[in-house]
């Protein structure tokens, strides 16, 4: 049978960290055998002893983990007749797809040309265009040497300044800049191109439009091989540093009737591209007349979609399973209830005063998780870790939800004081810091909170007493004596 339409039974996660876990709570509830990779940097990653098999594919750090071949090596090696990409690395990337359906191993996600399609953002906004859905004024790919700075010169006149320059290919915020005279748009556009050309391979850049302080509000979809498109309702990810999301909110707060409006167009868009499993509609809104427009559509399982998950009940990797073997999906349009309010804030070991510089090489001496009610972590930190220097920074994704939004900033705030880390600096003083904020406390925030609110990065130094308690307690049972004692 095709392998859209087989039972999957032994899964390889071709990804590291914090999402291979997550992907492998799932597998192993399903009775399937989980299969992971890892670099030699993460030998003693915490991921790798959940799973049925580990298979090392390299020295890293990085590159391993995007090598279709070595992975496809993996996925042979160990029996696996379907891989998981999880988000980043491999994860968008149309070859990857299709090597695995020329070696007969199930992708876990779209098809390779609707990958290729919707990666494009200038034939994403083809086909958007073709389905009617409002997207912001751009151009197609700017032609290389001076036609392509014609082009986006008249652009800009016609249109008026800022304006955005955007890589044609990637994600993740990368290759956006923002563009304010001629003068800046002629300097920027080849360090752009040599930008673009150095992360994604492709030196494909365009200009579109600037709406100023947008809202970004995203809406998850689910669709399968059999035609069903459903959405699980949206998420607000306008607070960002440097176009990358800090803090994610569900469901957004807009109008019941703009949120249908979006809701029936992230399905129109899906099924325009031919797509099938989970995927993100991106719009930007107008924060003040909630006019919205596509901005793009992630062809991947969202860092954020942990927010979704808590206000569905929906298992969306569960789901993203099941669509791969061909089933059907089967939610109730009823089941899709939005209770409540949920967020999501990404404990990253970085410096909020310092640029948000990563921590990497420091080690958690001390490291104690909140609990509770409305309290869920996705994680793979634990005391005695040395943050890696190699990868992201991320150690735990927390996620809290409540009935109301007063009661989840209260849960939130009470969970950030509940963690006990000390080593590296985090972002969790920020995040207390945001809590606070009368204008996030009210709901009122859009892309540019960050930049409008710098008092946000004056919150205090000074560490907690009973953080330098914890640590005190952790050295005495580290070298099983108390140099202190009397």
């Amino acid at each position: 049978m095709p392998p859209a339409q087989r039972k999957i039974r032994r899964v390889l996660i071709a990804n590291r960290g914090e999402i291979a876990v997550r992907i492998l709570r799932t597998v192993k509830e399903l009775a399937l055998d989980a299969v992971v990779v890892y670099e030699k940097p993460d030998s003693e990653a915490y991921y790798i002893r959940l799973a049925d098999d580990a298979i090392m594919i390299g020295d890293g750090p990085r590159k391993d983990y995007l090598d279709i071949e070595k992975i496809l090596w993996a996925a042979r090696k160990s029996g696996a007749d379907a891989i998981h990409p999880g988000y980043g690395f491999l994860s968008e990337n149309a070859d990857f797809s299709r090597e695995c359906e020329k070696a007969g191993i199930v992708f876990i996600g779209p098809p390779p040309d609707v990958i290729a399609n919707l990666g494009n953002k200038v034939v994403a906004r083809g086909i958007m265009a073709k389905a009617g859905i409002p997207f912001i004024p751009g151009t197609s790919d700017l032609p290389l040497g001076e036609k392509g700075v014609a082009m986006a010169v008249a652009f800009g006149k016609q249109n008026g300044y800022p304006i955005m320059l955007k890589a044609s290919s990637g994600g993740g915020g990368r290759g956006i800049r923002k563009i304010t005279s001629e003068e800046e748009l002629i300097r920027q556009l080849p360090i752009a191109r040599a930008e673009t050309l150095s992360a994604f391979n492709d030196e494909n850049v365009y200009v579109e439009k600037c709406i100023e302080r947008p809202r970004h509000v995203e809406i998850q979809i689910l669709a399968d091989i059999h035609g069903n498109v459903i959405h699980l309702g949206s998420r607000d990810c306008s607070i960002q540093r440097r176009h990358q999301k800090l803090l994610e909110i569900a469901p957004a707060d807009l109008p019941e009737d703009v949120l249908e409006k979006m809701y029936a167009c992230a399905i129109k868009a899906a099924k325009e591209a031919g797509y099938i499993n989970a995927g993100t509609v991106e719009f930007l809104v107008d924060s003040k007349t909630n006019e919205f427009w596509f901005m793009e559509m992630n062809t991947r399982l969202q860092v954020e979609h942990t927010v979704t998950e808590e206000l569905t009940g929906v298992d969306i990797v569960r789901e993203q399973i099941r669509i791969a073997e061909g089933n059907a999906i089967d939610i109730p349009k009823e089941r899709v209830r939005l209770l409540g309010k949920a967020v999501q804030v990404r404990i990253n070991a970085e410096d909020p005063k310092n640029n948000f510089m990563p921590e990497g090489g420091k080690r958690l001496e001390v490291y104690q998780s909140p609990g509770g009610p409305g309290v869920r972590l996705d994680g793979v930190v634990y005391q005695g870790l040395k943050i890696p220097m190699e990868y992201d920074s991320l150690m735990v994704k927390m996620t809290i939800r409540g009935y109301d939004w007063e009661q989840t900033l209260q849960r939130l705030k009470r969970s950030l004081y509940g963690f006990l880390i000390v080593g590296p600096k985090t972002t969790i003083p920020f995040y207390l810091a945001i809590c606070d904020e009368p204008d996030f406390k009210a709901g009122r925030f859009d892309t540019s909170y960050i930049d409008t609110h710098p008092e946000l990065f004056d919150y205090p130094e000074t560490e907690r007493e009973v953080a330098k308690l914890s640590k005190l307690i952790a050295d005495i049972h580290a070298r099983k004596i108390n140099q202190f004692a009397f």
